[in-house]
Parts: C-alpha cells; structure tokens; sequence
C-alpha cells in the first residue's frame, strides 16, 4: 500500500531494478580536450610571442642598451632567450603591435653548433658598464612530454578518426542503437494503428478485380476463424503485376490503411548492399520482426531489384550479393506455418525477369494484374482526383474519361494537376473544360512552343505532313480515328495528330495495315505535294518499322514465315548474341516487312490520289487556324465509314453515366 501511495511499481525481473549500462563516451574526451586548448589560447590571446633576432644585433645594440634583465642561453637548442626589465617593455611594445610582451622571453636568437656561449656571453658582460650588466644562465631544455607524445598521439589519431568517421553510420541498417555492426538490421518501416495511415479502399477507384483479391486477405487477418473454420488456408503471398503508374503502390498503401494488424514496408532495392551478406541479413531481420508482429502483412516494392531470375547472364559477371538474398527470401517466405498470420504483399512492373522459384505455389501463390484502367474505370480515378479541384459549372466529367484511352493512374492525377495549374496561371476562378484539354495536350507531346522559328516553305510542308496523317486514318475504317491535329510545334515535335483509339483486346491484320497507311501517311502526302521527302518522318518510319517487324517476328501475320512467333516473354534470349532463326529466314523477313511497308504506302498513296481536293483543302485549313478537329474532318470528308466515329463516341455518354443519372431521377 506505501509503495502504491508514492506512484512506485514493483520491478518485474526478481525484485531488482536494471540500470541501463552507459558505456565510456569518447566524444567528451574529445571535447574537453577542445576545451581546455580554446582556454590556453583565449588566456594567452592578448599577449605577444618573443620576437626573433639576430645575434649581431643582441650583441652590439639591445645588450648595451641597459634595457636586459637576463639572458638564458639554452644549450641543446642552441637559442638565446632575453628577458626585458619591466621598466623597458614600454619601449618595445611598438614592435608587437601595441600588445602587451608577455612576462617572458621578451626576445630570442639562434647561434651555430660552434657557438661557446660561457666564453663569449662572460667576455661581452665583462665588457659592459657595471649599471647595464646582467646574469647569464646556461642551461638545458628536457622534455618529458615529447616521447610520450610521440607514442600515445598516432594511435590517439587513429582511435579518433575511427569515432568520427564511424559516427554517421550509426543510422545504417536501422534498428535500436544504430552503429554499423547494425548494418544487417531490416529498414522496412511499420505502419500501425498509432501511423494513421489515411489511404483506404474509397481512394484507390477502378482496379475491381485487384481490390476484391487484396479485400479478400485484410478480411482474413481481420476475420481468420472464418476461413480456417472451413479448412481454407489464405494464400502466403500476394504478387501485384502491372504497368507504371496503375496503383499497385496505392493499393498496398490502402491495405496498410485498412488492415488492423502491423504492416511492414520497404523497397527490394534496400536489401541489396554494397556490404557482402547485409541482403540475406535484412531478409532474416524483416521476417523475424514479422513472426514477431503476427499476423501482419510485408508489403515488398519493386520486387524485381531482388528477385530476379538466377543465372540469366551465364558467362558474364553476375551479382552474388543479390543471388544469395533471393536465396534467403526463398527460404524465408517457404518457413512459415499454414496459418502463422504472415502474408507478403509485392509489386513490379517486369514479372517476365523474376525467378521461377518465387512464382511457384507456396511463396507468390496469387498474381494480381493491375493493368491501364479502361473508360468506366477512367471515370472512376478522376472522380477521386477531383474532389479538391474547383470546377466549372455544368462540368461533365465523362467527358475527360472519353479523351484520356491508355492513361495509367498516375497519369490521370497529373491531368488533373496541370489543369488546375493551368487555369491558376490564366487567374480563372474555376477549372474549365479546355484547361482539362491543355493539360492532355501538355503531358501527350509536350510544351506548346509557338516561339519557335519555322520558315513558311516548312510551315507548308509540315501542314501537308499532318494533313496527310489526318486524311489517310480519317477514310480508312480500320484505323484509329483522328480527334485532331495541329501544326504546332511541342517538345521535339513540329506537328502532332491526335487519335482517340479503339479500346479492343485483339488486334487484326487488316486494322494494323489500316494503322500503318496512317502513319506512313505524312511521308506519302510530302511526296505528292512537293515531289520530295524531308527528314519530318522520322518518328513515324520508326514506329512503322517496328510495327512490321512486329506482325512478322512476333504475331506470325506473314504468309511466307508461316506461324511462327520469335517473341520471348521470358527475357532469356536478350544477352544472346545469336538470333532464333537462320540467316535464310532473317533475310525472309527482312523481304516481308519492306513487303508490308510498302503495301501500307500503296494504300496510302492511292487514299490521298482519290481525295487530293479535300486533302489540299485540310492543309489549308491548318496553315489559317494551326488547329483541326475531328468536326472539321466530318465537313470536308463527310461522316466516317465504319470503325469508331470519335463526334458520335465524345457526343454519348457511357453507360454507367446513364445508370446514374436515371437512379437520381428516381
């Protein structure tokens, strides 16, 4: 009851209470050594050195002069130190500067190894009137201090440079104490219910699919009786695949949210060290604390800096270090019990180079794609993305999901981004609907450059160039349908078009054809026009190329080469110096893809030789307004035959905008 009354608790470990040990601080040595050397000098800071002389000098001037106390001759160094009388210091004092002479030695000077001090300096005070003579001392300087400074001060060097420089280290590796025996220490970060991670579900839009996966093993670590119940077992890991910027990172971020278990996360590129052993280290201390927190989730980004495939680069210098971490990691993530509560969330964007062993069942048991959001999923992410964004009255968001196809995650908030910042620097009171478009146009191809200087022979050329683009996508029904084009230089560009795709799975042969009259389309209308070529079509014969190579090599579209595809997803053949095919084949489709090239320039040769008024037209169109739209296209060449009809596709809403608007009406 006493102890209780005076706040004390009883110690738990036997009645004794644990002092925590303090070891010896070598900084405060340090540091006081500083000290007292910043006292010797501030005590002596108003005090003057002894001057230097020279012994002829001593000899006929200062010693006759009356003004010598004493004079010590120090005999092992050769050097004469003269001491003023008190009453002559006044008289020297110009010579150190307006300070006051210290005590002493006011003066000194040197003399060879032949120097006879007793003979001379006793003649030459002999030879002195008796009122200005003064003692002679001789004597010898011995120094203790010099041995030991000698012995103790190197290894007192090393011992202190050892403390500085080792200093900065203590925060490697992380965990309690630092230091860099720590080194080996896990720097995954732990997210619990005191973080206050704010990400949830509700802020991660699109990706249904995905959610419901990772839904799925937060309900478990919430609810585990539930699944066990029915002798179900939760799958270990958890592998998000997709490309940049789809949310795979945000979807991890959301779990730690909504999980109320502890969350580990770090990247794979923080195991991987310098220091042979540290990665296999760090796997052993993440996976320790995380047996110890169970059940809990690892969350692993970028997983592809550890876990990539063993042995690739045979004949070359591989990395051993990171070899022997995805060792450990294998070995950790097949360790665990059926229910221990641990599951190991990763992400990357390259599955095709990781190890086989990490992908099998038992360690990555599930692969969740996150891939590029489609158009109700578009809708979605910018629904999140707007919420702090002040828009214009009557605002349709479906409007910008429509104008976004291919647009990741990421993408879509750096629209919504650029079009606040837009207007901001335009001093609008809202966001409107071309600043939504400036900000596409912006991040698509580039800075609007309208300071650069083109000549009007290029000017037309470029017009031509971009018009023929236009023409040729516009009247053949496979090709993706322009939204508009401008002449415009942007980033590296000279003139862009604009094409709002179709959102399809599969791709055919007569619609990759129809793409590729497109895009050789600005080369042939140069021909037509001004019976030459420029260097305008770089760019496009590129894509061109690859694109042919493409239905030859790898989509078996080429009668000659027959199905066969050379494509390797798994990577294994990119340090190959020999290609899967023989020279024969290599030169057969060499000839088939100048086949293809050139079938897509007939094609669109013959498109712009057919309507050549309408094309002449359009070129004009863009010299006067630098700027054409999908509507100017209509009125020149009428309603688009066949495909996707981008007035018709921008002009609908989708259907779930339909759905939600006949709910609020109900």
């Amino acid at each position: 009851m006493e102890e209780k009354k005076k706040g004390l608790q009883r110690p738990q470990n036997g009645g004794q209470h644990r002092q925590p040990r303090r070891g010896f601080n070598w900084f405060t040595m340090v540091y006081l050594v500083l000290i007292l050397g910043m006292a010797y000098m501030w005590s002596t800071s108003g005090t003057a050195s002894p001057l230097k002389k020279e012994w002829m000098d001593v000899k006929e001037n200062m010693l006759t002069s009356g003004d010598v106390e004493k004079l010590v001759y120090v005999r092992n160094e050769h050097k004469g130190e003269i001491y003023l009388k008190q009453s002559a210091l006044d008289k020297y004092k110009n010579l150190y500067g307006g300070r006051e002479p210290k005590a002493g030695p006011h003066f000194y000077f040197l003399v060879s190894d032949k120097f006879d001090a007793e003979e001379q300096l006793d003649t030459l005070v002999e030879s002195l009137p008796k009122e200005v003579q003064f003692p002679v001392v001789v004597e010898e300087h011995k120094s203790y201090w010099g041995p030991i400074i000698e012995w103790i001060l190197f290894p007192l060097m090393l011992l202190l440079m050892f403390f500085v420089f080792m200093r900065p280290m203590r925060n490697m590796g992380g965990g309690a104490g630092g230091g860099i025996f720590n080194v080996g220490k896990s720097q995954a970060k732990l997210y619990e219910k005191s973080n206050n991670v704010k990400v949830t579900f509700k802020d991660v839009a699109g990706m249904e699919e995905a959610k419901l996966e990772v839904k799925e093993i937060v309900d478990f670590l919430k609810n585990p009786k539930k699944y066990t119940a029915l002798g179900g077992k939760i799958p270990k890991g958890a592998l998000l695949v997709g490309p940049p910027g789809t949310g795979k990172t945000l979807l991890a971020k959301a779990v730690a949210g909504e999980a109320d278990v502890p969350f580990f996360s770090m990247s794979g590129s923080d195991f991987v060290e310098m220091f042979v052993g540290v990665g296999a280290s760090r796997v052993r201390d993440l996976f320790r604390q995380a047996k110890e927190k169970a059940p809990c989730i690892v969350f692993i980004d970028e997983i592809d800096a550890v876990g990539r495939a063993r042995s690739k680069n045979a004949g070359f210098t591989s990395n051993d270090e990171r070899e022997n971490t995805l060792n450990q990691l294998l070995t950790e993530m097949d360790g665990f019990g059926s229910n221990s509560g641990v599951i190991i969330l990763a992400a990357t964007n390259r599955a095709d180079i990781l190890d086989k062993a990490l992908m099998r069942a038992g360690r990555f048991d599930r692969q969740i794609h996150v891939d590029l959001p489609e158009l109700k999923e578009r809708l979605e992410i910018f629904k999140v993305h707007l919420r702090g964004i002040k828009l214009a009255p009557g605002f349709q968001i479906d409007f910008l999901a429509k104008q976004t196809p291919g647009f990741s995650g990421a993408d879509i908030a750096n629209v919504c981004n650029e079009a606040a910042l837009i207007a901001a620097r335009k001093n609008k009171e809202a966001v409107e609907k071309q600043d939504f478009l400036d900000a596409i146009d912006r991040i698509v191809g580039g800075l609007e450059r309208k300071s650069k200087i083109i000549t009007p022979e290029e000017k037309k050329t470029i017009a031509h160039h971009e018009a023929g683009h236009a023409t040729v996508s516009w009247l053949l029904p496979n090709a993706n349908p322009l939204l508009k084009v401008t002449i415009i230089p942007r980033g590296q560009s000279l003139g862009a078009a604009w094409y709002l795709p179709e959102e399809r799975q599969l791709t055919t042969t007569e619609q990759m054809m129809d793409e590729m009259a497109a895009t050789i389309g600005g080369r042939v209308a140069e021909e037509l026009v001004n019976g030459r070529i420029s260097t305008g079509a770089l760019s496009d014969l590129e894509k061109l190329t690859k694109q042919a190579y493409a239905m030859v090599t790898y989509f078996g579209m080429s009668d000659k080469v027959g199905n066969l595809s050379y494509y390797d997803s798994t990577g294994a053949r990119d340090m190959a110096f020999s290609k899967p095919y023989s020279e024969k084949t290599a030169e057969l489709i060499d000839d088939e893809v100048k086949r293809l090239i050139e079938q897509a320039h007939a094609t669109a040769t013959k498109v712009l030789s057919e309507n050549r008024e309408g094309f002449e037209k359009l070129a004009a169109l863009l010299l006067e307004r630098e700027v054409v739209f999908s509507e100017d296209l209509e009125v020149i060449f009428g309603p688009r035959k066949g495909g996707v009809d981008p007035n018709k596709m921008l002009r609908e809403e989708p259907e779930e905008v339909k759905a939600e608007a006949e709910k609020e009406e109900a």
